[in-house]
C-alpha cells in the first residue's frame, strides 16, 4: 500500500498475504516507516535484480543449446530417412516398425 497521508502527517502500510487475503499492516510513521519503507525497496531492487539474472543466464543457456538442438533434429531426420529406406514404418507416432510384406499404405510415399 505504501504511504498513505492523513492531515500533515505520512504513515507507513505495507500489504501483506494472510491466509490468501490481502491485508494492509501499520508500520509506522516518521523513520520508522522511512526505515520500512527502504527496507522493503531494497528487497524489491535485489528481487528485481535477481529476476535480471536468471533471464539473462536462461538467455544465455538456451544460445549454448541450439546448435546441440539443430544437430539433434538433423540426426533424427536422418535416422528416420534410414529406417524408411530400411522397410520400416513409424506406427502411431511411437515405435518403429518392419513393414509387412504386401501391405502398402499411404506412409509409405517417404
Amino acid at each position: 500500500m505504501g504511504w498513505v497521508v492523513h492531515g500533515k502527517k505520512r504513515y507507513f502500510y505495507r500489504s501483506r498475504r494472510i491466509a490468501g487475503r490481502a491485508v494492509n499492516e501499520y508500520v509506522g510513521s516518521g523513520l520508522v516507516g522511512e526505515a520500512a519503507a527502504s527496507a522493503i525497496a531494497q528487497r524489491r531492487a535485489h528481487r528485481t535484480a535477481e529476476a535480471e539474472n536468471c533471464r539473462v543466464e536462461l538467455a544465455r543457456l538456451d544460445a549454448a543449446a541450439e546448435p546441440l538442438m539443430v544437430l539433434c533434429s538433423g540426426a533424427d531426420l536422418l535416422s528416420r530417412a534410414a529406417l524408411v529406406l530400411a522397410g520400416y514404418h513409424q506406427h502411431d507416432r511411437g515405435e518403429w516398425r518392419r513393414r509387412r510384406n504386401g501391405k502398402h499404405t499411404h506412409d509409405q510415399t517417404g
